[in-house]
């Protein structure tokens, strides 16, 4: 039906970002779209695996990501984000994948429709 990369670059909490790019993500996924979710800048904290949200208002967004991988979102993180927001590859949810920025603008280049969050 098409395809549709969106852009995460806000962290995960403190904003309604991330929460609508999953939102967006798996409405996008359930009208059979191709989508791909892209973590940079920020961003990219949403794909830290045991996030705790105890004791704040928000909603767990680790759980989003899962459930965004789990109903077929490709869910990738930028490379050398990871670097500038000290997160390595261990620290990262199963099913999320790497690419560098060369791979990330491919995916971008090839999308259909892009939403940046």
């Amino acid at each position: 039906m098409g395809s549709i990369s969106i852009i995460l670059r806000r962290p995960p909490y403190g904003t309604v970002d991330a929460a609508e790019a999953i939102r967006h993500a798996l409405g996008g996924v359930t009208e059979d779209m191709t989508v791909r979710l892209v973590l940079v800048d920020g961003g990219i904290q949403a794909a830290r695996k045991g996030q705790d949200v105890e004791g704040t208002e928000y909603q767990s967004i680790e759980n989003g990501i899962r459930d965004c991988i789990e109903m077929g979102v490709e869910v990738v993180v930028d490379k050398s984000s990871m670097k500038e927001e000290h997160l390595e590859t261990e620290e990262l949810i199963e099913g999320v994948s790497i690419a560098n920025s060369y791979e990330v603008a491919e995916i971008i280049k090839d999308s259909d429709t892009v939403m940046i969050f």
